[in-house]
């Protein structure tokens, strides 16, 4: 008797849905094999095709329990069941691998090229894994026993190979896809469809030529069999389960690590951004050896030098030939290794061979196991820094250099005025006394000594009073070239035959305001420096320009080429030698009072301290520039004259007969100079009368009948001579008062009106002052009558 058989309807439903979820566990695992890479990937592929191959066979199975037999007993037989279950996880694995390849075509979909998975690839591993689903179909089919042969229609059955095939490869092709959640539920319902239909298909052209015999319930058969189906379908779902649930794991493991890769790789581009943005640091790494590992734009901005040219290069190559000789780089690094950081400051060199200052750190590099990998370089160029350190460091040096200077010259002023007042008291004595003594030729040699020693002393005062800016100048316009044409000869007899002058005057140079006997005495003491410097004879060169000229300055308008605020036209009248020149430490000391590098007895030490006074009370300066073994050359800036001055009106001739006899008040509160005025003004036939302060003064004047003129010194304590003149003057607008003074120490426009006669005089400097006082042809502004007592060369 043949029967085709029956189904149970709720089994296929389950054998089915068992299909769907197989299929859906298996796209999902595929999911995370291609996301996998590696031995995870392999493994991945197992599950996947253990899953898939499993669900499988488990839906033919329990589509097999769906079947039954009316009256027919059906069992199965162990081995053949358990080979239908290897056989689909072995040929869909094999299926996979196919898939997959062997190079670098990834389950990802695309190939080494770009392209994605040959089509060829996929068909033949869907066509191995549908023949290995079909043999695991009619190899459970020959795990039936039952009383009974079975008849295969072959047009069944070749529909079914052709379904297993085109699912298998529908299946394979779906794994390799991407795919979101939705589509994969899709394609697990179609494949799950597909996959049944295989084995329904199958199935659908079985039939069974049974023998009579006993035949068991039927009730009992199908309770059987539905426990069993159950029972498989239980342990399938479970396996899915479990797989879907370590694919979800796995899932969350990945997203949570491609979240951290990605938060890594954003702070690896914001920290490859800052490095890059940073432009006044040159920021690198260093591997243990010190080869430089990569490089930023400020490294290339201060450096000179593109990544692709150094990384790879020892750092020894930024650092000069000598620190590389002294073995710097190496122990630089030994020292950050050692104490953790190396912070220093040096020249380092840029691609082009310059040099620039340097700020270096460098710190250790370790990983989390704390093992030394590396070094972190920072570099700073700070050469404009230092360059203004250097300027603020020479400016602090000038500046106490120059309050050096003013205390020194403060305290040779006063000095020099209370030495002048001992001299002018010594001279006049002297003179007085030459008119006294016998016509002695021994006698008269000893006091002309005295006479030539006391005026030596002059000599050496004016020169510390002309330091000291308290000398009484007057400033007028002065034809440079004209002048120092007018002391050649005096110049040349100076410095003597061994010595050739050289002079270099630009046409129309202008005038410049200066006194002209003070400038004279001044350019004797630089030539005569200058002759002093060269002991085996050479050139001296007497140079004049104005400010600003070509040559004046290599860097543009210097300081000293403008009046003391910063305005107005200067002249520079230079004198230049050929001779040792001076180091540093001598220039610097070079102006200061009684400082001379002269052997005993051969200078005082105030040459250049008189000439660097003259400059600052004419409102110039004096600036020296020398190099040992390359001469030295004195600078005098003085200001331009605004225009040159008139022609000073002749003074009237005086009156052939004798000055009658004066009375003259003379004040000074120095006992000597009193007495020795005094004396001076007697032997000339004047009346005396003598006080010792500005208030003695005033009181005498107020009770003297007859008073004439008034001699009065200047520096005095509690009223000067200029505060006293002013109250004689407004009691008595008539009277003639001479200042006598030996050093203008006077605010802005004191003294003006006065008459002022300078110390130390002689007798017939003050007779002329008294006389030309007295006669009406006292000075006025500008035309100060001031009679220095003659000084020995």
């Amino acid at each position: 008797m043949a029967h085709a058989g029956l189904h149970d309807p709720v089994l296929v439903g389950l054998s089915v849905a068992i299909a769907m979820l197989a299929a859906f566990v298996a796209l999902d695992l595929a999911d995370r094999m291609k996301a996998a890479s590696g031995w995870a990937r392999r493994a991945w592929l197992m599950a996947a095709a253990l899953v898939l191959g499993g669900g499988v066979w488990s839906m033919h199975f329990v589509a097999m329990l769906a079947f039954r037999l009316p009256g027919i007993e059906i069992t199965y037989d162990f081995g053949l069941t358990l080979l239908s279950l290897a056989l689909p996880v072995a040929v869909t694995a094999f299926g996979l691998s196919i898939a997959k390849g062997s190079g670098a075509e990834g389950l990802g979909g695309a190939g080494a090229d770009g392209t994605r998975p040959r089509t060829a690839r996929i068909a033949l591993a869907g066509l191995v894994t549908g023949l290995g689903i079909v043999t695991m179909h009619y190899t459970g089919m020959a795990a039936m026993h039952l009383p009974g042969v079975l008849h295969y229609d072959p047009a069944w059955v070749s529909g079914s190979v052709v379904v297993a095939v085109v699912a298998a490869t529908a299946a394979i092709r779906l794994a390799l896809a991407e795919s979101g959640v939705g589509l994969r539920v899709a394609a697990a319902m179609v494949m799950g469809l597909a996959i049944a239909g295989m084995h329904f298909s199958g199935m659908q052209g079985l039939t069974v030529a049974h023998h009579a015999g006993v035949i068991p319930s039927a009730a009992e058969t199908g309770f059987g069999q539905a426990r069993l189906a159950v029972g498989v379908t239980v342990v399938t779902v479970l396996v899915l389960v479990l797989a879907l649930s370590a694919a979800a794991i796995d899932r969350r493991f990945s997203q949570n690590a491609a979240r951290e890769a990605a938060a890594l790789r954003a702070s690896e581009e914001r920290y490859r951004l800052l490095l890059q943005s940073v432009t006044d640091y040159a920021i690198y790494m260093l591997d243990r050896d010190g080869v430089v590992a990569n490089w930023n734009a400020g490294a290339r901005r201060i450096k000179g030098y593109e990544a692709e040219e150094v990384v790879g290069t020892h750092f020894s190559c930024f650092y000069t030939e000598e620190d590389r000789a002294r073995d710097v780089p190496a122990r630089a690094l030994a020292t950050a290794l050692a104490e953790g950081k190396f912070a220093a400051e040096g020249w380092r060199l840029r691609r082009d061979g310059t040099r620039f200052w340097a700020s270096v750190v460098i710190d250790p590099i370790r990983g989390e196991d704390g093992a030394h990998v590396g070094f972190a370089k920072v570099t700073r160029d700070i050469t404009e820094r230092r360059r203004a350190e250097e300027a603020l460091a020479q400016a602090q040096g000038a500046l106490a250099q120059a309050q050096k200077m003013e205390a020194v010259g403060q305290l040779t002023g006063g000095v020099a005025h209370d030495f002048n007042n001992l001299l002018m008291a010594v001279l006049g004595s002297l003179e007085l006394l030459r008119k006294r003594l016998p016509e002695d030729p021994r006698l008269l040699r000893l006091l002309d000594n005295a006479v030539q020693g006391a005026e030596r002393g002059a000599a050496l005062t004016q020169r510390m009073l002309a330091f000291a800016r308290r000398q009484d100048l007057k400033p007028e316009p002065v034809d440079l070239a004209r002048l120092v044409r007018g002391m050649a000869d005096l110049l040349q007899r100076s410095i003597g035959p061994g010595t050739r002058i050289e002079t270099r005057f630009p046409p129309r140079l202008p005038p410049a305001l200066v006194d002209a006997h003070q400038l004279e005495l001044a350019l004797l003491n630089l030539v005569v420096n200058a002759r002093d410097a060269m002991p085996e004879g050479g050139t001296i060169t007497i140079a004049a320009r104005a400010g600003g000229q070509e040559g004046a300055s290599q860097e543009g308008t210097r300081r000293e080429e403008t009046g003391p605020d910063g305005t107005g036209a200067m002249l520079c009248l230079a004198v230049s030698d050929t001779g040792t020149g001076m180091d540093a430490d001598t220039l610097a000391r070079a102006q200061e009072p009684f400082f001379t590098t002269k052997g005993v007895g051969k200078g005082t030490g105030l040459g250049l301290s008189m000439v660097h006074g003259l400059a600052a009370q004419s409102h110039g300066r004096l600036v020296l520039r020398s190099r040992p073994g390359a001469g030295t050359t004195a600078e005098i800036w003085l200001p331009v004259a605004a225009q040159a001055a008139a022609e000073p009106p002749p003074r009237p001739a005086a009156a052939s007969h004798a000055l009658p006899s004066q009375v003259v008040l003379v004040v000074d509160d120095d006992p000597l100079v009193l007495e020795n005025s005094a004396a001076m003004l007697e032997d000339l036939g004047h009346r005396v009368i003598e006080a010792r302060s500005g208030h003695e003064a005033l009181a005498l004047m107020r009770r003297a009948r007859t008073l004439d003129l008034v001699l009065t010194d200047h520096a005095m304590p509690e009223m000067t001579g200029i505060e006293l003149a002013a109250r004689i003057l407004a009691e008595r607008p008539a009277l003639k008062v001479i200042l006598a003074t030996g050093y203008a120490d006077f605010g802005p426009g004191e003294g003006t009106d006065l008459t002022r006669l300078a110390k130390p005089y002689d007798q017939a400097a003050l007779a002329r002052m008294i006389e030309t006082v007295v006669r009406g042809a006292g000075p006025g502004l500008g035309d100060d009558t001031v009679v220095p007592f003659p000084k020995s060369a």
